[in-house]
């Protein structure tokens, strides 16, 4: 499976806005076209009608669709057989066994934003066809039974950090990218800053939006200061000229700090 390489914000539009779909495109990295929750039951099919017309870029489009036990995943599917579109996310993946619908030529995204998808993110995560993972907050909370997936000041409850924070293990584990949940507080630039810094510090690949404004914060978090970047490529340097764990800076280099310099590389562009 290629690396999911997208870019770090990906903005969610709504399959029956075809309007929006290039403008999303130019304002974000990549552009999620929701057939899900964005779009009410009686606007789907126009919605699909929306996808199949659209002559946007394939390679940077991914399509949400419904979960696989839902009334609309198979006219989703057939909707998708009749485009270019190949990288899907699926709505609450709960089982591996729902994603055997997909052949080869899908790359799959798999959303696990319920009670039962967190509980099976390991074995969803091994897919073959499952090039990253998803979690989101709010489904998860509604599935267990609960009322709100923060606390008054913004921070997540325990249990989404731990769904969060499952999902990424999980993708880390089996050689899958992560993409962190949106921050749902429009409003809030601050809390949706401090939650991707944290997302790119953890090894998360990429953080869904569902704002353009939000896209420049999201990938100014992901992006590495100046200080930062200068220090990688010195201790890379410095690397090259020593053997095992070396000294540098005052700090003790070993592998993982220079797989952390790498990262660092990597992600200037």
């Amino acid at each position: 499976m290629t690396a999911f390489d997208l870019g770090p914000a990906l903005l969610f539009c709504p399959a029956d806005r075809p309007e929006r779909f290039r403008t999303a495109l130019e304002r974000a990295d990549a552009v999620i076209i929701d057939l899900e929750d964005a779009v009410l039951p009686d606007a789907k099919e126009a919605a699909r009608v929306n996808l199949r017309e659209t002559d946007v870029d394939p390679d940077r489009v991914i399509v949400r669709v419904n979960a696989p036990d839902s009334a609309h995943f198979a006219a989703d599917l057939e909707a998708l057989e009749q485009t270019a579109f190949r990288t899907v996310m699926v709505a609450k993946t709960e089982s591996a066994e729902s994603l055997s619908v997909f052949d080869e030529r899908f790359s799959l995204i798999a959303l696990c934003e319920t009670a039962r998808g967190i509980h099976a993110a390991d074995v969803i995560a091994a897919h073959p066809r499952v090039s990253a993972m998803m979690w989101g907050a709010e489904d998860l909370v509604a599935s267990l039974g609960g009322t709100s997936s923060r606390h008054a000041g913004g921070a997540y409850r325990d249990i989404a950090r731990y769904a969060r924070s499952r999902v990424l293990l999980e993708a880390g584990a089996h050689g899958k990218a992560a993409i962190d949940a949106v921050h749902i507080a429009l409003d809030d630039v601050q809390g949706l800053e401090d939650e991707a810094t944290d997302a790119a510090a953890s090894g998360f690949r990429a953080s869904a939006c569902i704002h353009p404004n939000q896209v420049a914060v999201i990938r100014a978090a992901y992006a590495p200061d100046e200080a930062t970047i200068a220090w990688a490529k010195a201790v890379l340097r410095a690397a090259e000229t020593e053997r095992g764990v070396f000294r540098f800076e005052g700090r003790m280099v070993d592998e993982p700090v220079l797989r952390h310099a790498r990262s660092v590389v990597a992600r200037t562009g």
